[in-house]
């Protein structure tokens, strides 16, 4: 009987490895076998921008030398999964491209959210009520409506919503998008002010959690579903502008007791929190305090990032980045807001502002990060409008005097990354052995891969490309991003 039992168990565990092995599709191995690449190419001081500058062809690599310099890529090395790049539909934007001709604003949708004629933006960000970038400060609620009875979106279906609207469709119908808020009303905050700071008291917790979920159930009913939303911008700073002050000890309660629970009740739990949301500087802090409560982590999907803490006069601090995603690896990273301050309408093709975008993208998704949100899509000719004076550029500015688009080289470095590296891509390893040279690399669904290479100092470099046992000859000029894709 044993012996019986012993055989019909080997058959039949036999049956299930073959059934296992025949349903289950073999893993395919990336190869440069009969593969070009395409070299797309944007310089300083020359007319390429996103431009195809080469054909390469690869052949057999042998050792390197430390003479030369070399870009290394092992796509058997992969990492997170991408999940878009995109910019915030603020007010400011939304009201200048109100003044576009129709053709105009045709133009513009094409070149942010048209992955074909554009940069194919797969990514947006929106702010809950008013910011620094809003002709003035507003409010969905009649002051002192802590019930929330008077709650109205209606300010934003003059100029914001139809908009988004227009990017969705342009884009094919999707686009990821998340809301902040940047301060809570008046009456709810310790200094009775929107601007300058202040804090949120205890008693307009509850009302205020409940403030986010009728923002969210209001913007889905218009047609633009939320995909999240964060505690709130820059907890941190006391601003002229719109701002709210949460400690990392302030937010984890608020996020466990309130805003997490909340959501939960309205059916709204796979709405994704974002925490932190502003400079690299103190991320670490914030996630351990709130990370190490189980409570309030359960609730959050990860963390939003800026790169303003460059206004001490230090550097960026990328590595902070690294340390993050190492101490969680389970929770995701997301860079949420970036620009070049203090708009100066002589600097609208200044190199070194394309080139901060790049090196923070190339660091940003090496250290872990799986999505990049540009602040304002569109601005004016003055950097505006912005009701503080807080002005700032923005990739794409129209002058309102001339009915004309300002592409700034900003916007192809962004497109470098949004045209060619596509949702769910999957990251890869890819290193570089000089630091003239950044690079990072992803492997797209289609089965393509995108190289980014960016050089930064004044001299054409020559590289080698080497992928295993395969290589190719790339030069790029001095100051250039390229993407190869292969």
């Amino acid at each position: 009987m044993k012996k019986i039992t012993f055989i019909i168990t080997t058959c039949l565990c036999f049956s299930l490895s073959v059934f296992s092995q025949k349903s289950q599709k073999p893993v395919q191995k990336f190869t440069t076998t009969n593969k070009k690449i395409t070299v797309y190419t944007t310089a300083d001081n020359t007319k390429l921008r996103l431009t195809p500058t080469d054909n390469l062809s690869f052949t057999a690599s042998k050792q390197p030398v430390e003479t030369e310099v070399s870009v290394f890529v092992e796509p058997s090395k992969k990492f997170q999964t991408f999940m878009g790049i995109g910019g915030a539909v603020t007010d400011a934007s939304a009201e200048i491209f109100a003044k576009l001709s129709k053709e105009k604003q045709q133009e513009f949708l094409n070149a942010y959210y048209d992955a074909q004629k554009g940069i194919g933006y797969s990514l947006l960000r929106t702010t809950i009520q008013s910011s620094d970038f809003s002709s003035g400060s507003y409010s969905y609620i009649e002051e002192g409506d802590k019930e929330l009875k008077t709650f109205s979106i209606d300010h934003d279906r003059k100029y914001r919503i139809p908009l988004i609207k227009d990017a969705i469709k342009t884009a094919g119908g999707k686009l990821v998008t998340y809301a902040t808020p940047w301060s809570p009303n008046a009456f709810m905050k310790s200094n009775k002010d929107v601007l300058k700071g202040g804090k949120l008291l205890p008693e307009f917790f509850q009302p205020w959690a409940n403030f986010y979920a009728k923002f969210i159930k209001a913007y889905n009913k218009e047609g633009i579903p939320i995909w999240g939303t964060s505690v709130q911008n820059e907890p941190m700073a006391t601003q002229t502008w719109e701002s709210c002050l949460y400690t990392a000890e302030e937010e984890r309660d608020f996020l466990k007791n309130y805003l997490g629970p909340t959501l939960k009740k309205e059916g709204l739990g796979d709405v994704k929190i974002i925490a932190w949301d502003h400079n690299r500087d103190l991320m670490v802090q914030r996630a351990n305090i709130i990370y190490s409560d189980p409570e309030a982590s359960k609730y959050v999907w990860g963390m939003g990032f800026h790169w303003y803490e460059t206004w001490t006069g230090a550097q960026p601090m990328f590595d902070n980045v690294a340390r993050v995603h190492e101490a969680y690896p389970d929770k995701k990273l997301m860079f949420t807001e970036g620009c070049v301050e203090r708009f100066d309408d002589t600097k609208y093709q200044f190199w070194p502002n394309a080139e901060r975008y790049g090196t923070s993208m190339i660091n940003d998704f090496n250290n872990g990060t799986v999505a990049w949100t540009d602040w304002n899509i569109l601005l004016d000719e003055r950097g505006g409008p912005n009701h503080v004076g807080n002005f700032c550029f923005a990739p794409i500015h129209a002058d309102t005097n001339t009915g004309q688009l300002i592409y700034t080289p900003s916007y192809y470095y962004i497109g470098h990354f949004s045209k060619f590296i596509r949702p769910n891509a999957v990251r890869v390893s890819s290193a570089v052995s000089r630091s003239y040279l950044l690079s990072t690399s992803f492997l797209n669904t289609d089965g393509k891969m995108a190289t980014i290479v960016m050089n930064h100092t004044d001299n054409e470099i020559t590289y080698n490309f080497i992928i295993g046992t395969e290589k190719s000859i790339v030069k790029i000029p001095a100051h250039a991003i390229q993407t190869l894709v292969y």
